[in-house]
């Protein structure tokens, strides 16, 4: 049994942690997980539907009015959503497989889904990250480490050259707004490309460079830092230029031969790719502010080793890692792109939006029964919060380690091993 340390004691509030009957929290939420599953049916299938709908109809708008002024709100509005709809709702539940057991379409399968070719990622989910690399990142990578030192996104982590930064805060804060603007290109294009490369090298059972732990931009390439693991060009052409053609050069084009028809030149072409351009900027902060904050702020916690898959302190560290927005009617959620429902997400993640609407009050009543920490926040309070992260101003919670290594002997008792 791991000895006691003074670093190790249970701070204000962390009583519950030496109480917990681990297995039966452990078993409450498999329980609950297997119900859920077992109730997936049409009612969730007509749910994605809807939100395809919703998220078509805004493509339709933004495609339809972007080529009439310089600046149309309304097509910016209009294409931000589209394009961020797809990403973290349909894209990003349909790859967890949360359809693969109820949706009769073979296309609406996390084996088939904009995966295999150019083809099938142009007409499921073309964005700047290439699909296959997003489901070893953070399908993988993300949520089976997550907010231990393996995590991909650990935003603690990842913000460390600003954290340590000796620069004004007002500079730090700069800093961050401008990764909001611009972080899904500079920084998770590339990463989870790299998160690939590597999946690769093991799967091949080839030796990992060192020195592949940190994160991997477009500014790494640019400056030639970190482990090379693929060309600026092998990036260019297999991640972000398909996205980068299509979206700003080949989307617009109708609107150039409309406008020399209408006898105005190139401006309804131009017209449409500035629309494009700030609706991209906008998505980036769109889908920061509801994708970065789900892990960070200083009621977060980090952990010191893995645990195994399915274990109670598996379950138990993606609620203690995770925090919910404000949840309700699918209008709400759909701004949020059901990211409000992360701690359900990450608990079952091969589940449907619409079974983690079901699940979010009878998670919270297993976590008061258990009482576990059920953190759900307005997410512009997380940002803040993530902010303060982000540029040194406040720092994660870190799990006690001698009930870290406690609850890892507990899960290893229960299933009968010896080690991991």
């Amino acid at each position: 049994m791991p000895t006691t340390t003074t670093t190790d004691k249970l701070g204000k509030g962390e009583e519950w942690i030496e109480k917990i009957d681990l297995n039966a929290f452990k078993k409450d939420i498999k329980d609950l997980g297997t119900t859920l599953e077992k109730q997936q049916g049409q009612e969730d299938v007509d749910h994605l539907h809807k939100m395809m709908n919703w998220s078509n109809t805004c493509a339709f708008i933004g495609i339809f009015t972007m080529g009439y002024f310089k600046l149309n709100v309304l097509s910016v509005v209009a294409l931000s959503t589209w394009t961020l709809s797809r990403w973290v709702m349909i894209g990003h539940h349909v790859c967890h497989g949360g359809y693969d057991k109820c949706h009769p379409s073979k296309r609406i399968n996390r084996f088939v889904f904009a995966v295999g070719s150019l083809w099938r990622r142009f007409i499921d989910w073309l964005d700047w990250m290439l699909p296959e690399a997003w489901n070893v990142e953070h399908n993988n990578r993300h949520h089976y480490f997550l907010s231990e030192i393996d995590d991909p996104d650990l935003v603690e982590e990842n913000a460390s050259i600003i954290r340590d930064s000796d620069s004004p805060m007002a500079f730090k804060y700069m800093l961050v707004f401008v990764n909001m603007l611009t972080w899904k290109w500079q920084y998770y294009a590339p990463n989870t490309y790299k998160e690939f490369k590597l999946a690769q090298l093991r799967k091949s059972g080839q030796p990992i460079p060192e020195g592949v732990e940190a994160a991997y931009t477009v500014k790494s390439m640019i400056l030639g830092e970190g482990v090379p693991l693929f060309s600026p060009w092998e990036f260019l052409r297999v991640v972000i230029g398909p996205y980068l053609m299509f979206h700003f050069v080949i989307l617009p084009l109708p609107y150039l031969f409309l406008g020399r028809y209408l006898n105005m030149g190139d401006t309804m072409y131009w017209n449409a790719v500035s629309n494009l351009l700030v609706a991209d900027l906008l998505t980036n902060i769109h889908s920061f502010v509801i994708v970065v904050t789900n892990h960070a702020g200083d009621d977060m916690y980090r952990f010191n080793s893995r645990c195994r898959p399915f274990s109670g302190s598996f379950y138990l560290r993606q609620i203690l890692a995770s925090v919910n927005f404000w949840t309700g009617s699918d209008i709400n959620d759909f701004l949020h792109g059901f990211l409000n429902y992360q701690i359900e997400h990450h608990l079952w993640p091969n589940l449907s939006m619409r079974s983690y609407q079901k699940a979010a009050p009878l998670v919270r009543d297993i976590c008061k029964k258990h009482n576990v920490p059920y953190v759900q926040e307005n997410v512009f309070l997380r940002l803040w919060k993530t902010t303060q992260i982000m540029v040194g101003s406040s720092s994660m919670k870190r799990f006690p380690s001698y009930y870290e290594g406690k609850f890892l002997e507990i899960d290893q008792q229960a299933k009968g091993l010896v080690k991991y």
